[in-house]
């Protein structure tokens, strides 16, 4: 039998451990005991508050808190928001159909459903103590499949609806099918507003598909992108891929998103395209070509719709809670990974010993306690020894020492999984692979393609298997090696992307996804092992210019904005890491010079921007990778000149004052609707808000509106030049005549 990966993911979790009847007794009489002492009735006392109604024409209507959700005839699945007794919804389903399978190139529409109709019961799922859930069954005649579509909502996450789908075949002989469907939405802005274009809706792509590539955008016509999910994309030489498996779409009124919360990776894929009708079409594919023979079901993973007013904000907030209900364990951030740091990456690849400890002086006179080893500073990616010519002998533990002996700490570049197999070239140096000790000792912990070759992970190298346990052993001892050796304070985990599936007969996988889903073990094995070793450690990941990795997002203390172009990317990137990882989590704004770029992507690229507000605004950490002193034209652009420290001192100094970085990132404005382009921060006490123009040279002119203020008056301060702007009331928070270029950061504060 040829079983899809949704059809194996189904067996491997009703074969999961089970415990003994005594256990489960023993289980919940302690259950029973918590809620008799705790001020929460016990599940079996409450019942869910959700409505269900059977419209006349066979619509289920579950009605809930916030929203309302359609399960149409067709098994589409449309959702509503509830506000101020009006319905809001994006949805405009026409004659689309819901779940469906693909089957010699055409969608299977004839499904009828069961003469039975829905069976109603209480939810049965784990997002939640009480809900819904609703199961309906239909049949396919040209097929013979029987469908049955599964959805649950629950009291708590009032705003979502899960839903999965399962083929069976009824029939003696099998059905073979190229992919399933499931999420199909069709999406209209005009149903809200009439006077709107029905594209014009603000979307976010959670895809890792190309480094620089914007994850914010407007929709507009003709637009297309294929949002590829846990797979390498070889769109260009850096093989990006990865991603957050999440597409949101909004208005200034409301907001819908649909993605999976499976805890593992997915290769699968959520098309956006602005179609000819001008209306918008998504949906997620799973491109799994199956055949079901007799009695075979097929099952997609647990797929989410829900509805919200905001941006992309409040979409990836509901998905992070969902995840973390489904078993996600997000790290906790310490002290350490709130603070400001300067990276040797302003000296490339070729830089030295002298160098990286030629600048301690000036780091403590900035106030700068924490640096990275960036790029370089090893003889292969593999092996990850020092590079002889640059870090003779012990060269490398001197600088750690270095730093040490003044006070600071030091966290070291590198890259996981990948190795290089002595095929392809460096795209920093151009130079060729050598073959690693690790391929040449261990050519069999290698991952291979289904033609019996090494497969080709971020930037053309080799990797090493990491559902291999032995695989999973070597990074534990390069990670005690880096950390508990060398002395280092943590890790700067770059290049993070996905990894290819393995074919390698030796391994004797399940499936050749055994390899992707093994992926965040690694980065979960150097994340605990460096933290049991150095408890007050930084460790980060970075996928360089695009969104990250659920696989091992649980396994990092300080996310990266991750080569970010241009200024509007660190704040966007920021406010997606605060929703994902929580309010006060800890987001790297990477290096500041990052905020302006001259000829990105490019070997000509320059980066020379020195905006500092559009990290300590929105609630980022400081970062910067100065060069210092004059080493030469080659370093002119990031050289820490005299006047350039004086501005690098300013906002170091600012950052360190307000720590905004630890305070709660409060969700308060609408991307793309709300101008100016503003995020607020709660912290002591007080608010803190942040307000951006279109660009750097833009000045802004208008009234601006405090929103979250509790009840009372309040001072307004523009804390970056120490001016009073004046006083407000939070009845009615608006400050008139309002005037700045590129930003204003304000504080305020009860009167």
């Amino acid at each position: 039998m040829q079983s899809s990966r949704g059809f194996r993911r189904q067996r491997k979790r009703a074969q999961r451990w089970q415990p003994p009847a005594a256990l489960l007794v023993i289980g919940l009489a302690l259950l029973a005991l918590w809620a008799c002492h705790s001020n929460l009735p016990s599940a079996s006392t409450q019942h869910s508050t959700i409505q269900v109604k059977t419209q006349p024409d066979g619509t289920i209507r579950l009605i809930t808190a916030k929203a309302q959700f359609e399960i149409l005839p067709t098994g589409y699945i449309r959702g509503s928001l509830s506000t101020n007794g009006k319905s809001e919804s994006l949805d405009d389903p026409a004659d689309q159909i819901g779940d469906t399978l693909v089957v010699a190139g055409a969608e299977i529409r004839d499904w009828t459903p069961a003469t039975q109709g829905p069976v109603i019961s209480d939810a049965q799922g784990k997002l939640g103590r009480l809900g819904k859930r609703i199961e309906l069954k239909s049949t396919s005649i040209t097929t013979n499949l029987e469908r049955t579509v599964s959805v649950e909502v629950y009291d708590d996450l009032p705003s979502m609806i899960f839903s999965t789908c399962s083929y069976r075949n009824t029939d003696s002989q099998p059905v073979k099918f190229e992919r399933a469907i499931t999420q199909h939405h069709r999406f209209n802005a005009a149903r809200n507003n009439s006077t709107m274009q029905s594209f014009k809706i603000w979307s976010f792509h959670g895809s890792s598909e190309a480094w620089g590539q914007d994850d914010v955008v407007p929709l507009n016509v003709g637009f297309h992108r294929d949002n590829v999910f846990a797979t390498m994309m070889r769109n260009d030489e850096n093989n990006t891929g990865g991603g957050v498996p999440v597409v949101a779409f909004w208005t200034a009124s409301v907001g819908e998103a649909i993605g999976h919360v499976e805890l593992l990776p997915m290769p699968l894929s959520i098309p956006v395209q602005v179609a000819e009708d001008d209306r918008v079409r998504a949906e997620i594919v799973l491109n799994d070509p199956t055949v079901l023979k007799a009695g075979d079901v097929y099952s997609t993973p647990l797929t989410f719709l829900s509805v919200y007013h905001g941006d992309f904000y409040p979409a990836l907030r509901m998905y992070s809670i969902a995840m973390q209900r489904r078993g996600w364990d997000l790290a906790k951030p310490g002290a350490a990974d709130y603070q400001p740091n300067w990276c040797g990456w302003g000296y490339e690849m070729n830089f030295t010993p002298q160098q990286m400890i030629g600048t301690i002086p000036k780091l403590k006179q900035l106030g700068i306690k924490w640096a990275t080893l960036d790029a370089g500073w090893f003889n292969n990616r593999g092996d990850w020894g020092p590079r002889p010519e640059n870090f003779p002998d012990d060269s490398i533990q001197k600088v750690v020492e270095a730093f040490h002996q003044e006070g600071l700490h030091l966290t070291l570049w590198w890259i996981p999984i990948v190795a290089e197999g002595g095929h392809g070239k460096d795209i920093l140096t151009g130079k060729t692979y050598t073959l690693s000790k690790v391929v040449h000792d261990h050519p069999d912990w290698l991952i291979l393609n289904a033609d019996g070759k090494p497969a080709r992970m971020t930037a053309g190298l080799g990797g090493l298997c990491p559902a291999v346990p032995e695989v999973q052993e070597y990074y534990r001892s390069l990670t005690e090696r880096f950390i508990r050796d060398w002395g280092f304070d943590g890790n700067k985990l770059d290049f993070s992307y996905t990894v290819p599936p393995c074919f390698n007969p030796k391994h004797h996988h399940k499936s050749p996804n055994d390899s992707t889903d093994a992926m965040g073990e690694i980065y979960k094995i150097i994340f605990q092992t460096t933290r049991k070793l150095k408890p007050e450690s930084v460790t980060q990941g970075c996928p360089c210019g695009t969104p990250p990795n659920v696989a091992w997002l649980p396994y990092i203390d300080q996310a990266v904005t991750a080569d970010p172009v241009g200024s509007r990317q660190v704040r966007l990137r920021t406010k997606m890491y605060k929703a994902l990882l929580g309010p006060e989590s800890a987001v790297y704004g990477d290096h500041v010079e990052l905020t302006r770029v001259l000829g990105a992507n490019t070997d000509h690229e320059v980066d020379v921007g020195k905006d500092f507000a559009s990290s300590l605004g929105t609630g980022a950490v400081l970062g910067t990778k100065f060069t210092w002193p004059d080493y030469g034209p080659k370093f002119k652009s990031v050289e820490l000149t005299p006047d350039k420290e004086r501005v690098w001192k300013k906002w170091i100094d600012l950052y360190d004052a307000k720590m905004l970085s630890r305070g709660e990132f409060r969700d308060l404005y609408i991307y793309g609707f709300d101008f100016p382009e503003a995020y607020a921060i709660e912290k002591d006490g007080k608010m803190y808000y942040s307000f951006f123009a279109a660009s750097a040279k833009d000045t802004w002119k208008g009234t601006l509106e405090l929103r979250g203020l509790q009840p009372g008056q309040y001072d307004v301060v523009d804390y970056e030049n120490g001016h009073t702007l004046g006083r407000v009331d939070a009845a009615n928070p608006k400050l008139p005549d309002v005037q700045f270029t590129d930003h204003l950061l304000l504080e305020v504060s009860k009167h």
